[in-house]
């Protein structure tokens, strides 16, 4: 890589987790304090783009042609080629795949950064060798790529994701009561049904909101309806102040949403990240994974977890059968964070 060059426009190859790209603003961030008159696009899968189009850095988002999951040579090389024409001085790599290097080859961008991943000598040429110790956090393995290879292997400081929701769409934004606050449950999670805390606690949790007069929303995929439905036929107090919104918001209004809440809870998923960039006074829910790579990136974040002797597995359904890492963190361990911030 010469560093001399100048870098005026860069092109992104993004992830394809909602989470992930959440936190690939905080490289983004960095790649502006650099320079501020960088232009960043970012190549992504579709359902990203309404993250894309609420973080200030980004230029503009490029739809990828390819499902997840697919090669797509061919379609790969017509949009590498398609790219030439916009002058790319650089291309930051951020999956770890070797078809995720493809497209910025082929639009013959001269320096293509990102780390070795799967053996992609030649289609990358600033290839960086990650030392996962001295780099444990995935935010921390982002931001290095903003910053020359000598430096890739010390832990960069980083300014955290901050997204700029817009106004809500009023057609789902429930009505409240002047002064009713708002708790907005994220009871989803896309790894798989053991990172998600019980339906019947989230239910417990609600009503005794509900019950102080609080206004409470469940917020998901439709993945996530079953889930939702459940937590909804626990819901006795106060159910007119309770909204199942689950599979009925595109992902730009659950984003706005989420900015309108004052507390959310949630699970270790793509929306806790979403609430945290918000700044949202959050509650996060860790069972089988762990903090320690991927935690919310926000001041007032507080992460929920309990010792198990089992855990953290990092699997998606409990291997012993008994689920307890999420089955024993308690209703009211929620409730004492929430009590013990309010003014």
């Amino acid at each position: 890589m010469n560093a001399d060059r100048a870098v005026n426009k860069i092109l992104i190859v993004g992830p394809s987790w909602v989470g992930d790209m959440v936190m690939a603003q905080s490289l983004f961030i960095a790649l502006k304090d650099n320079n501020p008159e960088v232009q960043i696009d970012v190549l992504a899968m579709d359902w990203t783009r309404p993250l894309l189009q609420r973080m200030p850095e980004v230029n503009r988002a490029i739809s990828m042609p390819v499902s997840h999951g697919v090669f797509g040579w061919s379609m790969r090389r017509k949009l590498g080629k398609e790219l030439v024409e916009h002058g790319y001085d650089q291309a930051i790599v951020l999956p770890n795949s070797w078809k995720s290097a493809l497209i910025p080859w082929f639009a013959g961008i001269p320096v293509r950064t990102g780390w070795l991943g799967e053996m992609r000598y030649g289609l990358l040429n600033d290839i960086r060798k990650l030392d996962k110790l001295a780099l444990p956090m995935m935010v921390q393995r982002f931001v290095s790529l903003a910053y020359p290879a000598s430096q890739s292997q010390a832990a960069p400081s980083y300014k955290a994701p901050l997204m700029q929701a817009e106004p809500v769409d009023t057609s789902i934004n429930p009505q409240r009561e002047t002064g009713q606050k708002r708790l907005i449950l994220c009871p989803g999670a896309e790894f798989g049904p053991a990172k998600q805390w019980p339906p019947a606690h989230y239910a417990q949790l609600a009503e005794s909101l509900l019950q102080q007069g609080w206004q409470v929303l469940v917020l998901g995929s439709k993945a996530d309806q079953a889930t939702a439905g459940q937590i909804a036929a626990g819901i006795r107090s106060n159910p007119s102040q309770f909204y199942n919104l689950a599979g009925e918001t595109k992902l730009e209004q659950a984003i706005d949403l989420l900015d309108t809440a004052d507390w959310v809870v949630s699970n270790d998923s793509g929306l806790m990240h979403i609430a945290a960039a918000l700044q949202r006074p959050l509650v996060v829910l860790y069972g089988p994974t762990s903090p320690a790579f991927t935690p919310p990136l926000a001041d007032n974040a507080h992460i929920l977890q309990i010792d198990v002797d089992c855990g953290p597995c990092f699997q998606r359904h409990c291997p012993e059968g008994h689920h307890r890492c999420m089955q024993d963190l308690s209703i009211n361990s929620v409730l004492s964070v929430i009590k013990s911030a309010q003014p």
